[in-house]
């Protein structure tokens, strides 16, 4: 048995403003959990946020975003040994709880599955959610093994996405199964942290404006063109063991508020996550914690026995590298583009911008997707966009004029030697 308490120096919230007319909260939360003999047997300090998607009483979607209160609670975390798995559990705002369960070995530990609860019922987050109720949605952990005695820190953002929810974590120090009730003092540092990373900064009104200003000033109007285009990715999503999306697409940002600024989506520390169906298929990228990219495509019938997929809505989140903050969250769920019929790809060479909001366009190159019925692993027959049509048929004209001009020179060079040819046999 043990008892989970909350130091009197925990759950301040720390309010920052993140380029824009919304406020938000931010809470670093703090749980030591004690066993029987009042020792520390678990111990964490994190901030994190959430990102909810959801549907509305007019059968459309919203974006929400939930902080953790200032009132966090911490009943259910419980110590573990070697044949139970360590627990820590928070519970905050209308009837949200998030948890974490740690495993370990006789050398190691890790987190196992993270577990978060978010109601529909909180009416201040979810003011016209058409599903009422606690939602709760189960995610594998990617912590990797860390050395019993050792603590575990990320001062970078980390985030999970599931079932419309991305989870984004950020300031983070947790030791599970902590021995004789001392805090390891060697850490065990996370992929995104480097020895050159700069030193995290508490989050404040003052140095997170700054911090945002300087690593992603927003900028509105036209923005300047970078020398190179953005580089091209290969993105795939499997169903069990096959393959059931594919994409190849260069992906850069037009961010607009302040001042122009251009975002390349760089392929090698972008992963792909998502969702195939039968009538929906969903895309997410995430390029290093910091640019969220979401595509979802759907099926619609044209006849009766023709069917076609198109594009039906792209979301975009920038968060800040150094605590995680929302730097700007847009979504389009109006699109109708790069429709193709089912059972085929869609590719488009050329340059094309899909305008999520007044402040956020998105620009694609060398693009060719298919999110449904992919067979052996291979991109199906394409439809090419007008851009590219138009452009393989103007080639055949082109040159076809060029082959007649041709053929128009050599007849009237034959008609003009005829005449001098008959011009100097008469003479003679």
């Amino acid at each position: 048995l043990a008892e989970s308490r909350v130091p009197a120096s925990s759950g301040m919230c720390l309010p920052f403003s993140l380029l824009s007319p919304s406020f938000f909260q931010s809470c670093a939360v703090e749980v030591d959990v004690k066993d029987t003999s009042n020792a520390t047997c678990l111990y964490a300090k994190w901030m994190m946020r959430f990102l909810i998607k959801y549907e509305t009483n007019n059968s459309d979607y919203k974006n929400a975003t939930l902080n953790l209160s200032s009132s966090v609670t911490h009943n259910g975390s419980i110590c573990g040994n070697d044949t139970q798995a360590a627990l820590l559990a928070v519970q905050f705002g209308e009837g949200h709880s998030w948890s974490i369960n740690f495993t370990k070995t006789n050398e190691t530990y890790q987190g196992d599955f993270i577990t978060f609860t978010y109601n529909t019922n909180d009416t201040a987050v979810f003011p016209d959610a058409k599903r009422r109720g606690p939602i709760t949605i189960v995610v594998k952990d990617t912590m990797r093994p860390v050395q019993l005695n050792n603590v575990f820190v990320c001062h970078n953002t980390d985030s999970f996405e599931a079932e419309n929810v991305t989870q984004i974590f950020w300031n983070v120090t947790v030791q599970a199964f902590v021995e004789n009730g001392t805090i390891g003092k060697k850490e065990s540092r996370c992929r995104a942290d480097t020895p050159t990373s700069a030193p995290t900064v508490p989050p404040t009104v003052a140095n997170v404006t700054t911090a945002s200003t300087t690593t992603l000033s927003p900028a509105p109007t036209t923005a300047p063109k970078p020398v190179e285009n953005p580089d091209t990715g290969n993105y795939s999503l499997k169903s069990g063991n096959k393959t059931c999306l594919l994409a190849t697409v260069g992906l850069q940002l037009n961010v607009s508020q302040d001042k122009p600024l251009l975002i390349n989506i760089n392929p090698k520390t972008t992963s792909a996550d998502g969702t195939c169906g039968n009538t929906t298929a969903t895309l997410k990228l995430n390029d290093g914690n910091s640019t969220l990219i979401s595509f979802t495509f759907v099926v619609k019938n044209t006849s009766a026995s023709i069917q076609k997929f198109y594009l039906k809505e792209v979301n975009v989140t920038l968060l800040n590298r150094l605590n995680g903050s929302v730097i700007s969250n847009a979504d389009n769920s109006n699109f109708s583009k790069w429709d193709a019929f089912l059972g085929s790809s869609y590719m488009c060479r050329k340059e094309q911008t899909l305008d999520i909001n007044e402040n956020l366009q998105l620009h694609t190159f060398n693009l060719w997707i298919q999110p449904f019925l992919v067979k052996a692993n291979k991109f199906s027959t394409a439809e090419e966009c007008f851009a590219d049509s138009d452009l393989n048929f103007l080639i055949p004209i082109a040159v076809g004029m060029a082959l007649g001009f041709l053929i128009i020179l050599v007849f009237i060079s034959y008609i003009i030697g005829r005449r001098k040819s008959r011009t100097g046999y008469q003479s003679v």
